[in-house]
């Protein structure tokens, strides 16, 4: 990989895994349609004058009801359940559980009729990365958390079933136009309760530090990055980040909100990560097995569209992270 791929790798590494410490902060200060609100705004006022004028507007109408629906969930529901969450979640815990989105799309590929069978090695990755998640979330269940977690998985499951509308449905959408009219749609459907919702002071530099960066650093400048890394490096090695930016979350929460670092959390990143790679292990045409560890889905973090997003002229990624 080249220098310049390398660079754009590890911006995507640090970019979809850093907005679980801002909606952390984020929520401290303002309700969760205003952070919501925030960064769809802010996201879709940079991204779409560029798909304006980069055209193709008519692929746009002939597709709007499924770009509906994907929306909904990858960011009109996804997003205010995560943001929900983190009232009551560390950041990096919800990291964590978001990294079981690729394990939850190969349970969710094979329900809406995908052909391709599950050897020995997957279905060892689901039964680890569930085993993960259990060891995560298993002691917080009992208490005031479960609600929290029930409602990050619910996002885990938006963010799998996100590619299956996206390479069904949205294959003739470039990627730009994708991410930036989701943006502005959910920007649109959270204006009116994020006004409902609109603080009585000002908030504090740091939660407004946290809605900016949101917006204009982990959505609309990682989508940007995030096409380059594609065309720069291909889908199956850009996409290897993904499995990257649960690591950021946990150390970020860990540097920036002294969240604590205990041997659950390193066991149930492992058990999640390592069961990620095996169940997305792809079958080589020429042998047969199982040759790495390509996501197969979105390893979804908070701040992203894009399971699935194509850029056009240009390699075309089958899943882009949510992050």
């Amino acid at each position: 990989m080249s220098r310049r791929g390398w660079v754009l790798f590890a911006l995507m590494s640090v970019l979809w895994g850093v907005p679980y410490l801002m909606i952390k902060v984020a929520v401290e200060g303002v309700s969760v349609p205003m952070v919501v609100f925030a960064r769809t705004a802010l996201g879709a006022a940079v991204l779409l004058p560029l798909a304006i004028r980069a055209g193709r507007l008519d692929v746009v109408r002939r597709h709007w009801r499924p770009l509906l629906a994907f929306t909904a969930v990858e960011i009109l529901g996804p997003w205010a359940l995560l943001s929900d969450a983190e009232n009551r979640l560390t950041s990096s815990m919800t990291g964590l559980l978001i990294a079981a989105v690729p394990i939850i799309a190969v349970v969710v590929a094979r329900l809406t009729g995908d052909a391709e069978r599950l050897g020995a090695l997957r279905w060892a990755g689901l039964l680890i990365g569930l085993v993960g998640v259990g060891v995560l979330a298993g002691p917080h269940l009992g208490g005031g958390s479960a609600w929290a977690i029930g409602e990050v998985m619910l996002v885990a499951v938006g963010y799998a079933i996100a590619p299956v509308i996206t390479t069904r449905r949205l294959r003739d959408l470039p990627s730009l136009q994708l991410a930036a009219f989701a943006l502005a749609i959910a920007a649109v459907v959270y204006a009116g309760p994020a006004a409902a919702t609109w603080p009585d002071e000002m908030p504090s530099g740091r939660v407004l530090a946290a809605l900016v960066g949101l917006g204009l650093i982990c959505t609309a400048l990682a989508f940007i990055v995030f096409f380059e890394l594609i065309r720069e490096v291909g889908t199956s090695r850009g996409m290897v980040f993904t499995y990257v930016n649960p690591a950021v979350a946990v150390v970020a929460g860990v540097v920036f909100l002294s969240e604590p670092l205990t041997g659950t959390i390193l066991a149930s990143f492992a058990l999640i990560l390592g069961g990620s790679v095996l169940a997305t292990a792809r079958r080589s045409p020429a042998s047969g097995s199982a040759s790495g560890s390509e996501p197969s889905s979105a390893s979804g973090s908070a701040s992203g569209v894009g399971a699935a997003a194509r850029q056009q002229p240009g390699p075309h990624p089958e899943e882009a992270p949510t992050a």
